[in-house]
């Protein structure tokens, strides 16, 4: 087991990889910028070096300056968290060619997964169900792309290879705008992500967004971990992650799981993982995988009892996973809520000084934040400041908990997203279970009418 890992990474996700660390007896190097300099994980890091100003580039995304503070503190391993250098096969490559253990997949994996066309290629060769459309990159020919789209069906949607984040991507109804629209989204693609490559898939209409995870050693053994419902979304960010999915037969579930898992052995994934699929009138359709650990994962830790961060370290280390298929359980249900310092309503970034928190508890609550009282919100990164996750036995249950959990929970100073969860757990429609990907923006139009 490694002695000293280095957390490449900030807020409520480097607190939770410290924590992590001190359970397996790790000592932790904590790099910070000068923005996050009385951050609470700086404060409990064994070690906790200042690796340049607020600006992300010349901090959490400058690869000279985080390998280097691992070489001076004699770290053993990097973890990347998420965001940031997490899912960047260059970093990886880097870390280990450094002589250090990168906490996550090969290299070759995050390339693989990071372009969609070869994901999508790859998923396709282990049995994984996709949405129906190009089998590459799209063709040059306007000819070509009409044809595809015609044999595909609209409406149809135009997506970036390298794309990710709801960026890149661009929905086409009608024949008359498909050349014009493959043609900018190309021009984007290329500005944005350094690759013009785009490709076409059959865009559904009010598909439920559903995520495997997954874990998988070195010696060839892969397991999946449940699903997630992380379709309470807002302009492709999700809000409200929830585990299990409500109202999906569990043999449904399980037969995507299982090929999740074969295609992890297929390729000889390392680490943890989430397969991200859209999910609609009983199928799945494969969309994108993940190659690090998700926000959302703490709703699989409360149905499996198993901590994901602890695995991945553990895998890292060149220890086998201590359970089968078989072992794993699901038990009750467990719904998380990110808090997000920003305008509830209009959704503008709220950054300033917290001048009162206090955090929920009771039974079944967990919360995972970096905040406290008289804490300082940077403005210079996301604007998520932690996740309130419950757990019970039933749906119901952890419904309830949420609610008195918002209920309880007091941050000042700052506006946050609490009064929209609040509204959210007490809708209809959201408690009946199973919303689209489309709800949630839907259903704010409404209210504002």
């Amino acid at each position: 087991m490694f002695k000293k890992i280095l957390i490449a990474n900030r807020g409520e996700i480097a607190l939770r990889i410290q924590r992590a660390c001190r359970e397996l007896g790790i000592k932790s190097v904590v790099v910070y910028s000068e923005a996050d300099r009385d951050a609470k994980y700086v404060r409990l890091a064994d070690e906790a070096v200042c690796i340049g100003p607020a600006p992300s580039a010349q901090s959490y995304l400058s690869m000279p300056a985080i390998i280097a503070t691992a070489e001076v503190t004699d770290a053993e391993a990097i973890h990347p968290g998420y965001g940031f250098l997490s899912e960047n096969a260059d970093f990886a490559e880097r870390v280990e060619r450094s002589g250090f253990t990168f906490i996550g997949p090969t290299p070759e994996s995050i390339r693989l997964m990071g372009d969609k066309v070869s994901a999508k290629q790859a998923m396709i060769r282990a049995g994984v169900p996709c949405v129906p459309g190009s089998e590459g990159a799209l063709p040059e020919d306007p000819k070509e792309i009409i044809k595809i789209a015609r044999s595909v069906g609209y409406p149809v949607i135009i997506k970036a290879a390298g794309g990710g984040g709801g960026r890149g991507m661009r929905v086409v109804h009608t024949e008359a705008a498909l050349v014009h629209a493959v043609q900018t989204t190309r021009a984007e693609a290329g500005a944005a992500f350094g690759n013009p490559e785009v490709y076409m898939e059959k865009f559904l209409e009010n598909p439920r967004h559903v995520e495997i995870q997954v874990l998988a050693d070195t010696f060839k053994n892969a397991v999946w971990l449940g699903e997630r419902d992380c379709s309470m979304q807002r302009r492709h960010q999700k809000i409200i992650e929830e585990a299990p999915a409500p109202g999906i037969p569990r043999r449904t579930i399980e037969r995507v799981g299982d090929r999740c898992a074969a295609a992890c052995k297929k390729m000889g994934y390392r680490g943890a993982g989430t397969f991200e699929f859209l999910y609609e009138n009983g199928e799945f359709y494969f969309i994108e995988m993940n190659t690090r650990v998700q926000v959302e994962h703490p709703v699989t830790e409360m149905v499996t009892g198993i901590d994901i961060v602890q695995q991945q370290i553990k895998i890292a280390a060149g220890e086998k996973l201590p359970f089968t298929q078989r072992q794993i359980e699901l038990k009750g249900h467990a719904i998380e809520c990110r808090i997000n310092a920003e305008d509830p309503n209009k959704f503008t970034p709220s950054p300033g000084r917290i001048t009162m928190w206090h955090a929920p508890g009771g039974p079944g609550v967990r919360v995972d934040s970096h905040a406290y009282t008289n804490y300082f919100v940077p403005p210079n990164y996301d604007s998520m400041i932690g996740k309130i996750i419950v757990h019970g036995d039933t749906r119901e249950q952890a419904l309830a908990r949420m609610r008195i959990a918002l209920s309880e929970t007091v941050v000042e100073g700052i506006q946050t997203n609490i009064p929209l969860h609040r509204e959210l757990m007490a809708d209809a429609k959201f408690i009946e279970g199973g919303t689209s990907i489309h709800y949630l923006e839907g259903w704010m139009a409404a209210r504002k009418r």
